[in-house]
């Protein structure tokens, strides 16, 4: 019970927290960490650039309250999950670290910088997040405006460089390729079922009673786009009007009818968009990065690393890091 729980609570967690954070900040496909055993200040070195524990543990404050609360609930105080939640919350702080400097490292090698104007506006926000900050939460965190400066000026520059690589990028896409539809379905395992269910339908039943006896998936309501559903049933679902039935639909893991409830979802197609696009600067930012990535060197100093307890720090509630880095130098990509 505590292990569905515990996947419950993260699956709640990562909708609500990794939207407010740009692309740049996702996990690396290449990313794998040589870890040396070592005593240091230094937390991470990744091509000769490193950050310092106190440098780290702002990223992991930050992330220890942005994900910490989920929907109200506090998830340190949810029994038998704090180990499991201190866990995550280090490897995320430690692998977005990584990728940053990662990232700078990659648009040093291409010759990216920031600007004046860019600097200045990191400058400033520096100055924000550290004047936010508690005396209790500067005592933990160590650190002092010029290293969250610092941060900052990391943060920016791999985000020129995502922008760089994606520039080029089609932003086109057609309301055809991303078009989601409003339907119902029934599925069933057997062909037997599938011929009572066929019959039944022809005999005028109605398609939300028959998916209440029937159905043998999650839900019977459903709104899905191309890809998402198996390519017998996506071609005959698309070629649906409003208000009508597929005929039964055979595939490798059963019996698919779907009705059309609306088959062009205005607003969510419009939403749907976007992340078509997104997908595409992914792809196109990972085929270099992650190129790029497996040919340099990256250390963690567990030892260090391990000596902190994410989960025992009531007191320090900071979690606008990367709110006040938006507000002073623009919307994240």
């Amino acid at each position: 019970m505590k292990s569905r729980n515990w996947k419950k609570s993260m699956a709640l967690l990562c909708a609500a927290g990794l939207a407010c954070l740009c692309p740049v900040m996702g996990c690396g496909r290449g990313d794998s960490l040589y870890v040396p055993q070592i005593t240091a200040k230094q937390v991470l070195k990744v091509d000769g650039e490193s950050y310092s524990l106190a440098e780290a543990k702002v990223y992991l404050a930050n992330y220890q309250n942005l994900y910490g609360t989920v929907a109200g609930v506090d998830l340190w105080e949810q029994e038998g999950q704090k180990e499991a939640l201190e866990d995550y919350i280090k490897n995320l702080a430690i692998s977005q670290m990584t990728k940053i400097l990662s990232m700078d490292s990659l648009a040093e090698s291409r010759g990216i910088a920031l600007e004046d104007e860019e600097l200045n506006k990191v400058q400033k926000a520096a100055k924000a997040y550290f004047e936010s900050l508690t005396e209790k939460e500067k005592k933990y965190l160590e650190a002092s405006e010029p290293d969250i400066q610092r941060l900052y000026e990391d943060y920016a520059l791999a985000q020129k460089l995502y922008k760089s690589l994606t520039a080029d990028i089609n932003s086109e896409v057609s309301d055809d390729e991303a078009r989601i539809m409003d339907a119902m379905q029934i599925v069933v395992s057997d062909k037997k079922t599938a011929r009572e269910v066929k019959k039944a339908l022809n005999d005028g039943g109605d398609f939300s009673t028959l998916a209440g006896s029937y159905n043998e998936a999650e839900e019977v309501k459903i709104q899905f786009g191309r890809g998402e559903l198996p390519k017998e049933v996506e071609k005959a679902a698309f070629a649906l009007d409003n208000g009508t039935v597929s005929k039964q639909i055979k595939t490798e893991d059963g019996y698919y009818f779907i009705y059309c409830v609306n088959k062009f979802n205005e607003e969510l197609t419009d939403a749907n968009k976007l992340k078509i696009v997104q997908k595409r600067e992914k792809a196109a930012f990972g085929d270099v990065y992650d190129a790029y990535s497996r040919t340099i060197s990256k250390k963690v100093y567990q030892k260090v690393w391990d000596e902190i307890d994410a989960g025992n720090t009531k007191d320090i509630k900071t979690d606008s890091f990367f709110s006040v880095y938006q507000e002073y130098c623009g919307e994240t990509a």
